[in-house]
């Protein structure tokens, strides 16, 4: 047990963050949404109630989405794109698929390597992009979900106005929908460039998401 949770304490320790994460977003959302209903003159509902709400779920999904299209534009975008002295870019140059050898594919695997890596046909196509396409199914999924769920929350708030609601189409291309969906894409984007651009010239010493404290600035797809 001691070795397991060694060997994968980096999972551990983000999946623990974010189950802690959930859990007082459920606490802190079911209150925040019980003062707007006090305030309003409606009944206060339990967190477990909340959870199992449409404005609950929304803010999850949302938060997902946007996360997994971060991750997704990342992981595809720099196949082509570099920046030069980024430790998250390949070096210029390098742009592009790269070579059988340089991939350790085909005749190049080695006794390690997946059997997907050296067959060809459709399950080596498959295996050599599940990462983005993983990434891009729980992006849309989760995108879906954001979609269906802040349906029920947006027309649950116009029929208590006495509004007629609004189908899934419609609420798609509404302003409400676009606006939690952007202001969530904006700062992805924002944490990536950044991410990017300050370890050009900032070091975090032992991280392998930084460069050696001694590497110089110019030096790219070097990892401490």
């Amino acid at each position: 047990m001691t070795r397991f949770i060694r060997d994968n304490a980096l999972a551990l320790f983000f999946l623990l963050a974010f189950l802690a994460s959930l859990v007082g977003q459920a606490f802190a959302g079911a209150a925040d949404y019980n003062q707007r209903q006090i305030t309003g003159g409606g009944e206060p509902i339990s967190p477990a109630a909340y959870v199992t709400s449409s404005e609950y779920a929304v803010d999850v999904a949302e938060n997902w989405q946007s996360e997994y299209l971060q991750f997704l534009a990342f992981i595809l975008v720099t196949v082509w794109l570099v920046q030069r002295g980024s430790p998250e870019s390949k070096p210029p140059g390098q742009e592009g698929r790269e070579s059988d050898r340089e991939q350790g594919v085909g005749r190049y695997a080695d006794e390690g390597s997946s059997r997907f890596a050296r067959s060809r046909g459709l399950a080596h196509l498959l295996y050599a992009n599940s990462l983005g396409i993983v990434m891009g199914l729980i992006f849309v999924l989760s995108w879906l979900g954001q979609s269906v769920a802040g349906l029920a929350a947006f027309n649950g708030e116009r029929l208590s106005q006495l509004s007629d609601p609004l189908d899934w189409g419609a609420y798609v291309l509404s302003p409400e929908f676009w606006n939690r969906t952007l202001q969530n894409w904006q700062s992805e984007m924002l944490a990536v460039a950044s991410m990017v651009a300050l370890s050009i010239y900032l070091r975090q010493r032992g991280s392998p998401e930084s460069k050696p404290v001694g590497a110089a600035h110019g030096a790219t797809g070097v990892e401490g």
